[in-house]
């Protein structure tokens, strides 16, 4: 009988990558060999798009290129237009997104042609619309009138203009592009598998990107950032930072589950919280309100202290969209805004060298059996 893998595929090499790379003993990921300790504070949204897809950093006149191709591509076609009130009016904002990048498919400007340089103006297009059709979205339901975006702003900041009407400060605009740097790729994940499993038949870009937005739908990989504000806001509701380690004491005795902590590959600290804690302080600073943030502190004290189990990417992004103002249920989507930018490197990566994802199973029925007539049953 052959080596079992451990549950969920674990440990199992599924594709091998050029794109990003974990240490789960020491806390590391990088990017194409860059630590994310110094791509956070240093690299913008586009230019780790650019290494995500060139597998290089851009010089000046390629970073102004991939800019430019960003901004100008960030109005959807006509045929999300037509859908976006639709589903604006019936459709959970994951739903939706999954709909509409599905449909777009059918009017992309490069049609069924799946050659590498159309493959690439396909994911720069899906990388661009992605935070229009969330913003849309929101607006949408909400009744107020749709603002188009700005090819002169970054991608950071010209989502948060969109989305709520008025322009960033410099400071929130940088804190939201880190926080689309640090959630841009994370090796073979859930939602990336899913679309790299979509690519390896060959099937096109925009049908790879609906299935890892499928995946991501799912409470056990996206989801959990909602989740843990939705705690944050109960605790708040019960009476502040002061019940907050009661309260998840309480949940973890009772074999509840606290959102935001622990990880299948880290064995410590994830490395994108240490930077998300930071900007959440920052922000609960800058807003004169620490209360989300001293909730979210308390909360991770009392998981160390009970289970000795780390916070991970969703714990702190909650307290940071929420400083920002991002609806709680927009924070999967928003997430999807960013991981895109891997999802989309990760399909053209499958298609250069690709092979038919078929993983072998292990059999647990019941032994070989002979036909029994339904008389004699």
């Amino acid at each position: 009988m052959p080596n079992t893998p451990g549950k969920g595929l674990e440990g199992v090499i599924a594709a091998e990558t050029a794109l990003s790379d974990i240490d789960g003993k020491e806390g590391v990921l990088s990017y194409v060999g860059y630590d994310i300790h110094d791509l956070a504070p240093n690299a913008t949204f586009e230019e780790t798009v650019y290494l995500l897809h060139h597998l290089e950093l851009p010089k000046r006149t390629e970073l102004d290129d991939i800019r430019d191709q960003i901004g100008a591509e960030r109005e959807p076609n006509e045929l999300a237009m037509r859908l976006l009130p639709a589903l604006a009016e019936n459709c959970a904002p994951m739903s939706m997104l999954r709909t509409a990048v599905s449909a777009s498919s059918a009017v992309d400007p490069d049609g069924w042609d799946t050659s590498e340089e159309a493959n690439y103006r396909k994911a720069i297009r899906l990388v661009a619309v992605l935070p229009t059709l969330v913003a849309y979205y929101d607006r949408l339901r909400h009744g107020r009138e749709l603002i188009p975006p700005d090819p002169s702003l970054s991608h950071a900041a010209n989502f948060l203009w969109m989305l709520k009407g008025e322009k960033a400060d410099d400071e929130s605009a940088r804190i939201f592009d880190v926080c689309l740097v640090l959630h841009a790729d994370h090796t073979m994940n859930a939602s990336t598998f899913a679309a790299r499993v979509c690519a390896a038949t060959l099937s096109d870009i925009h049908s790879a990107v609906t299935a890892a937005i499928a995946a991501l739908k799912g409470p056990l990989h996206g989801g959990a950032n909602e989740q843990v504000m939705r705690m944050i806001k109960e605790i708040k509701e019960l009476g502040g930072a002061s019940k907050a380690r009661d309260y998840t004491i309480d949940k973890l005795r009772n074999k509840e589950k606290v959102m935001g902590f622990g990880h299948r590959v880290y064995k410590t600290e994830d490395p994108r919280a240490t930077h998300l804690r930071k900007m959440a302080q920052e922000l609960a600073e800058k807003a004169g309100d620490n209360s989300n943030y001293d909730i979210s502190q308390e909360i991770e004290k009392a998981v160390m202290d009970e289970k000795g189990i780390y916070p991970n990417v969703d714990f702190y992004a909650a307290s940071v969209y929420g400083y920002l103002q991002i609806p709680t249920d927009l924070f999967t989507p928003v997430f999807a805004c960013s991981r895109v930018s891997g999802w989309t490197a990760h399909v053209r990566e499958q298609y250069a060298d690709n092979r038919l994802i078929r993983p072998d199973h292990g059999y647990v029925g019941p032994p070989p059996r002979k036909w029994v007539s339904l008389s004699e049953r």
